[in-house]
């Protein structure tokens, strides 16, 4: 009967909080999309193509290799004679530590240009929001990603990006 009655009046709260919740303005946006879609954020991704030059192919090249190695050891070890076998597993060692400590220190370039980025960017990205929400009457403003389902009228992420390449 105690569960019945809990059951009841958590029932009742939330019928009245979705009725307020209707009286107000709910929108959604993919902050993340929204920013990645900015001429800034493509320019910023260009700088770093730039900044990085054939660094991702060298990282890829390296890591077709060890795979390589991996196959080889993998498919032909048994019947490799020990210092064969030896040979390609202290080539695997050696190539697999570079392929690891260059695709370790190309991620970083990357997190830290994402970093200065979005440090730079937030700023703008919060005017641009406040903006598109005002002009829009939001009351709620919900992270899409976090949205079950939202219809494409109630997305403000295109608005969003918009506004943020007019603002100077």
């Amino acid at each position: 009967m105690r569960k019945w009655m809990l059951a009841l009046a958590v029932t009742g709260a939330l019928g009245t909080a979705a009725g307020t919740a209707q009286a107000n303005e709910v929108a959604v946006l993919d902050w993340q999309q929204a920013l990645l879609d900015t001429t800034s954020a493509q320019q910023s991704m260009n700088q770093l193509k730039n900044q990085l030059g054939s660094q991702p192919q060298q990282v890829k090249a390296l890591g077709e290799e060890v795979q390589k190695l991996q196959q080889r050891l993998q498919s032909n070890g048994d019947v490799m004679s020990d210092s064969e076998r030896q040979n390609v597993m202290q080539q695997l060692r050696q190539k697999g530590g570079q392929f690891q400590q260059q695709r370790g220190q190309l991620e970083q370039k990357r997190a830290q240009q994402e970093q200065a980025f979005l440090k730079q960017a937030r700023p703008k990205l919060d005017r641009a929001i406040e903006q598109v929400v005002k002009r829009h009457n939001v009351d709620v403003l919900v992270d899409r990603n976090s949205v079950i389902y939202a219809g494409d009228a109630l997305d403000l992420t295109q608005e969003v990006t918009k506004t943020f390449n007019s603002l100077n």
